[in-house]
């Protein structure tokens, strides 16, 4: 992950959770607010609702690889927190990635497409 580094504190997840802007899809909910940082954040919450530990790592594993996959096409300076629901576990990982997108967007962290000069 190039300009991104984990979000690891309590205090910082809830300060999200209350003052942050929330997108929800039927696999992830998004947390997300802007920083004065160059680089952004990324922290992940799998609850215990999803099951035990293996399942909870896996969708960890999956997140943060949808996370990496993308990285280039997000904007820099963001506190970013993805809570996975239930349905996280047993999706496909284009329907994971759609949906992680179109979270993206919707909360304006996809970076302007520019146009290549030939």
């Amino acid at each position: 992950m190039k300009h991104t580094i984990p979000l690891k504190q309590n205090h910082e997840f809830r300060r999200l959770y209350h003052k942050g802007k929330s997108a929800v899809s039927p696999y992830f909910a998004v947390y997300c607010r802007k920083t004065g940082r160059p680089m952004s954040r990324l922290g992940i919450t799998t609850g215990v609702k999803l099951g035990h530990a293996v399942k909870r790592n896996f969708v960890r594993r999956r997140i943060r690889e949808l996370y990496r996959t993308n990285e280039e096409k997000l904007l820099p300076g963001y506190d970013i927190v993805v809570v996975a629901r239930t349905r996280a576990i047993y999706g496909k990982y284009a329907d994971l990635e759609r949906s992680f997108l179109q979270l993206m967007k919707k909360e304006g962290l996809l970076a302007p497409k520019t146009k290549e000069q030939p």
